[in-house]
């Protein structure tokens, strides 16, 4: 074979491209070539040789390490024929076929082996249908496997999904590009990094047929394409995009490219869009080629760059975006420049590269996010095709939920734990979490528990939620006998915790502790445990350090990073945590910082990688920051909550990284944060009903062995509480024992608060969420919560009683047909945004909030509103 033979219609140059990239693949993966490559010594067709090709040139280095070739192989002779199989394969064209049907990752999932499961799942389900149909089709069938949750950031994989019945949308999307890639359609998945109006992101999926992208909400299917609740939130987006593992030319405009890696702008599909020219200079005037611009946005307290472009050779870059604000930050070479663009500014920028050191003081301003704008009026559908759809919908949500009744009871979870001796209410909660992965887990209690007590229990409780739903007997019972073996003196606290826990950061979770435990003699494992410098050591002498792809740092396990003896930086001190681990040395990532540390003498010791090489970090001392309250705070300042109205950032290399604390965290004032020495920006953020955000800089600087008290403070504003309408009277529900109410007799003079939902969807799950997070706020005001619910939404996967933590004056009713909220939206754009459409109501029924679609923070601002209007119904209006 040569390099001129054409296949997958790719010329002599591209093929000469993808063998080179091959060959630097087989030496850069050199540690395990008998586990990737030996598959090229089977008989191949040039069809799978060049598929396998393709894949390895642009493999990530984690998949390098983390996965063996026969994966790959079987993958790639399933693609192939399944395109021969389906009806449209011949109409794909290949270089779609290459970049959107052939490749095995879609985000940072597990990868398995799963295209034939899915395909013979689809196949006969689709056979007979048109692509587009095909398409619906497929998300009609996501919808019966999974359903919104929010979740941490590790993204399970398609078979954990559909085992779990439930994830985030970064999981469903993941899914339902899976699916429709196993059946032979060309599909992604598409991000909004970062909302403009609200916190959050959220991912959905393009799919293709027959010459054109179309685009669907993943398990939340629409009765057509090109139609989703984040429709209208969309059109205020400043960037969406997709990530493509390979060199791709377009004809989307390409935002990233590097190392065989491609991320394209997709905004002007969904919202008005324009280029931003920025030239970047230095003190002389000089262009700066090379020179890194962030594109920062504010979301979730952080400003968070949502691209991140280098200048070219004429120190420029461009950047397609929204028009809405943008704090843009150049850096090189240890200098640097920010400047707010907003979105009336021009298209032009230009920075000077003049600063070394963070300015001091307070510095305040507003980002103000893209104005909401209309969408084209869509052809209404026929009745037929709605009943229709509603029927699906409902079908759908009964194939799942009984699905999901077929995981262990509580009362199954009692009679195990009588069997294993443990506590019923601990073994409920780890079956419960565990889901569609229970039975495994009950197994691995009852094999274990009559030798090893509770420390099965211990090991399960030890680890994220998510990993008691695709964690297997095997890998628990790798870690529960490693560990135990290595239980030396510690205190059972400390043990659980650093060495018996096997997870590190938000990798998979793989049983690692023998292959540790057998790689190094007894003497060298003793020399470790009384001198943990002596393993960082010996791994700064053997390992690589070689940059990952920008989404997958960080995410390679310590067993392939182990053999492969390459991986990022963050994937290198994971394996340090873990080899220490299995050695019977308690380790960490540093809770803020994610630095990798030991346990010695009663502290903590800093092992960072640097450079690629594992060291030990000549201490410099650590400061302490104590956060104090603003004692002239106003009565209506919000209370401190971490990631959702401050944050914390120290500057390193000309650029402010945001320290890592668990969400909305909210005891700050308790106690100091230990964190290193140098120069920090406190951000909080107040954002207001459309969106914008008051935002507010406060610089500061931490010296080592000393402690910096810093005020929390938040810019003032003020609550706007307009009458926007009046209550239509005279509506009639149904409350949950079937009579009849009206809709004025739920409420009261104090204040009331209703809202009409789909509990299916995603924005009604975040409504929800958050008045269960706030519920003890909304219980002290007393004011009732009425949720109106349609007819088509209660179907059997609905049920009142499953969400115990609503405030109690939380009341279920049902409306039909939605009938009741005829009237009460003042505009028409409020019904395109979709539901959940929330109102507060004052003692005279008059409207004085509403919101509509998603928008989190939702619950926030009618809880403030709601506060409001109770004090004025007390007299102090």
């Amino acid at each position: 074979m040569t390099s001129q033979t054409l296949v997958f219609s790719m010329d002599s140059q591209m093929l000469e491209r993808i063998e080179q990239k091959f060959r630097e693949k087989v030496v850069f993966a050199e540690g395990r070539k008998d586990k990737l490559f030996h598959i090229f010594g089977q008989e191949l067709t040039e069809e799978e040789t060049w598929a396998l090709k393709y894949l390895f040139a642009y493999m990530p280095v984690n998949d390098l390490a983390d996965y063996d070739g026969e994966l790959f192989l079987s993958h790639v002779r399933r693609t192939l024929d399944t395109r021969k199989r389906v009806p449209w394969g011949d109409r794909v064209p290949d270089h779609l076929f290459l970049h959107f049907v052939l490749p095995y990752r879609v985000n940072t999932e597990n990868i398995e082996d799963y295209r034939g499961i899915l395909y013979n799942e689809l196949a006969e389900r689709t056979a007979k249908l048109s692509m587009a149909d095909a398409i619906l089709e497929t998300n009609y069938w996501c919808h019966e496997k999974a359903t919104y949750i929010g979740s941490d950031l590790r993204t399970i994989s398609p078979l954990t999904l559909i085992r779990n019945a439930r994830g985030r949308c970064g999981e469903e999307s993941t899914l339902a590009v899976a699916a429709l890639r196993s059946i032979g359609i060309p599909a992604r998945q598409v991000y909004t990094p970062r909302w403009a109006h609200c916190d959050s992101n959220h991912a959905w999926v393009e799919a293709w047929a027959d010459g054109q992208w179309y685009y669907i909400g993943a398990c939340e299917p629409e009765a057509r394409l090109n139609q989703g609740w984040f429709s209208p939130p969309a059109r205020r987006a400043m960037l969406i995009n997709t990530r493509i593992f390979a060199d791709y030319p377009g004809p989307e405009d390409i935002t990233l490219y590097e190392k065989g890696f491609t991320e394209i702008n997709l905004l002007e599909n969904y919202a008005p869009a324009r280029t931003l020219y920025v030239s970047v200079k230095d003190r002389q005037g000089a262009p700066v080629s090379g020179a890194s611009v962030r594109f920062e946005l504010y979301n979730m307290a952080e400003f968070y760059p949502i691209a991140e472009i280098k200048t070219d050779q004429q120190g420029k870059a461009a950047f397609k975006t929204g028009y809405g604000d943008l704090l843009i930050r150049a850096v090189s070479g240890g200098r640097w420049n920010e400047t707010l663009f907003k979105g009336q500014d021009g298209e032009c920028v230009e920075l000077v590269l003049d600063s070394s050191e963070q300015p001091a003081g307070i510095v305040d301003f507003d980002m103000v996010p893209p104005p909401e704008g209309e969408g084209e009026a869509a052809i209404a559908l026929p009745e037929e095709k709605i009943r229709d759809h509603n029927r699906r919908l409902e079908e759908g949500a009964k194939t799942r939920s009984e699905y999901e009744r077929t995981f262990p009871s509580e009362e199954e979870a009692f009679a195990l734990a009588h069997k294993t001796e443990l506590s019923p209410e601990r073994v409920w909660d780890i079956l419960r979490k565990a889901r569609g992965n229970s039975r495994e887990v009950a197994a691995f209690l009852e094999g274990r528990s009559s030798e090893y007590g509770e420390w099965p229990l211990r090991l399960l409780e030890s680890l994220n939620e998510k990993d008691l739903i695709d964690t297997c007997r095997q890998t628990l019972d790798d870690h529960l006998i490693g560990a135990l073996s290595q239980r030396g003196q510690w205190a059972e606290e400390t043990f659980a915790k650093y060495i018996l826990c096997p997870r590190v950061s938000y990798e998979m979770v793989v049983p690692y502790r023998s292959l540790f435990q057998n790689a190094y003699s007894a003497g060298e494992a003793a020399a470790f445990r009384e001198e943990p410098s002596k393993l960082a050591r010996l791994l700064e002498q053997g390992y690589t350090h070689y940059e990952d792809l920008p989404n997958l740092k960080g995410k390679g396990n310590p067993a392939g990073t182990y053999s492969l003896m390459k991986g990022d930086l963050q994937s290198l001190d994971i394996l340090f945590v873990a080899v220490c681990r299995s050695l019977g040395i308690p380790a960490r990532l540093h809770p803020s910082e994610q630095k990798p540390q030991y346990l010695v003498d009663g502290g903590w010791e800093d092992a960072v990688f640097s450079l690629g090489s594992p060291r030990i970090q000549e201490s410099s001392g650590w400061g302490m920051l104590q956060l104090l309250r603003d004692s002239e705070a106003p009565q209506d300042a919000p209370a401190a909550s971490y990631a959702e109205n401050f944050s914390l950032a120290r500057l390193e290399d000309g650029v402010y990284k945001t320290l890592v604390y668990p969400y909305g965290s909210t005891d700050v004032y308790d106690e100091s944060y230990e964190v290193e020495p140098g120069a920090y920006r406190l951000t909080t953020g107040i954002r207001l009903k459309d969106g914008t955000v008051s935002v507010r800089f406060l610089y500061f600087t931490v010296r080592a062995g000393d402690t910096t008290e810093v005020v929390l403070t938040y810019r003032e504003t003020v609550v706007d509480i307009p009458v926007l309408g009046k209550l239509a009277t005279g509506s009639v529900l149904t409350r949950l024992d079937g009579s009849e109410v009206v809709l004025e007799d739920l409420l009261e003079s104090a204040g009331s608060i209703a809202a009409w939902i789909e509990p299916e969807r995603e924005p009604t799950k975040h409504l929800i969420r958050e008045l269960s997070e706030l519920a003890e706020s909304f219980d002290q005001l007393g004011m009732p919560i009425v949720l109106v619910i349609g007819d088509t939404e209660w179907n059997v996967s609905f049920d009142p009683a499953g969400y115990p933590r609503l405030p109690v004056r939380t009341v279920f009713v049902r409306d039909s047909s939605y009938a009741s909220l005829s009237g009460f939206i003042p505009k028409p754009a409020a019904h395109e945004a979709g539901y959940p459409h929330l109102f507060v109501l004052d003692s005279r029924d008059q409207i004085r909030y509403t919101a509509s679609g998603y928008k989190i923070g939702t619950g926030k601002e009618a809880l403030q509103i709601a506060a409001a209007i109770s004090q004025f119904s007390n007299g102090s209006e």
